[in-house]
Formats: C-alpha cells, structure tokens, sequence
C-alpha cells in the first residue's frame, strides 16, 4: 500500500527491502504448529517489484484438512504492507510439485527466497 513520506507529502510504495523485513515481521508472529516453510516469488524474488507489485508467498505445513483453495484464509495478509497472495501446500504437496517439471514447478524451484525453512 502506498504510505506517505515522513519528509514530503508524497506518497511512496514501500521498497523490496522494507517489505522483506515485514514479511520477517509477519512471520515470526505466526502461530501456526506445523509451518515448515515460508517463503516469497515473483517479482519481489527476482528484484523486479516496483510500484503496485504483490507479494506472492509460497507456504509449505505438515498437513491440511482444508480444501488448497481455502487454506490461506487463515493467514493475516492484510497485514502485509503490500496485497499478498498465498499458496499453502501441505509437506506431501510440496513433494510432489518439486518432482514435476512444468513451468510453475520451475519456477517455484530457481526463485523462492526463504524466510522460514526451506522444507
């Protein structure tokens, strides 16, 4: 989100450091019994972000009844200081998806930055 400038009235989106430590922030606050992992893609993994970039956060937990759709609800990403998206896998799911060699699994692979983990 944008946010004001302490020394000016201009408004300033918050930079990829500021959001990385954030995201630190957000997830040694988590209370969350088996988190194995967090970590972030995309355009803040690749140093690309710029002004209206979202976070996306690729999390992997021991394991899941809820539907894949559903498990990020959970999660406070309003808190974040920029939109989020979030992937929650389970430790079974994230196994498989490391063995497939499509696109997404690639990329996932080459660009997560870890802040908890990796699994």
């Amino acid at each position: 989100m944008l946010v004001r400038s302490l020394r000016s009235s201009a408004l300033k989106w918050p930079g990829a450091a500021e959001v990385e430590a954030a995201l630190r922030r957000w997830a040694d606050g988590l209370d969350l019994p088996g988190l194995i992992a967090l970590g972030y893609f995309g355009s803040y993994a690749r140093d690309e972000a710029g002004v209206g970039s979202g976070l996306d956060l690729v999390l992997v937990v021991a394991e899941s009844k809820a539907p894949a759709p559903l498990r990020a609800v959970r999660f406070p990403l309003e808190t974040l200081p920029v939109p989020a998206d979030a992937l929650v896998l389970t430790r079974d799911e994230w196994a498989a998806l490391r063995k497939r060699n499509d696109r997404f699994a690639r990329t996932l692979r080459r660009e997560t930055r870890w802040i908890v983990g990796p699994p």
